[in-house]
């Protein structure tokens, strides 16, 4: 009876342990970085807003 007990409780143990292990587990978000060059630099004066668009109608 004690065998028995022994080799379940051990066998749902290692059943346990392997289905523990197939969880997925939480990963670290992935740092980008920043982009460069992609801002429109030079394309207006600085400290001067955009002329405003004139449409006849």
């Amino acid at each position: 009876m004690l065998k028995s007990f022994l080799v379940i409780s051990s066998s749902l143990a290692m059943i346990g342990a392997a289905l523990a292990a197939d969880l997925p587990q939480p990963q670290p978000v992935p740092v980008e970085a920043a982009p460069i060059g992609k801002a429109p630099v030079g394309k207006a004066p600085v400290g001067k807003a955009p002329e405003p668009i004139v449409t006849k109608g």
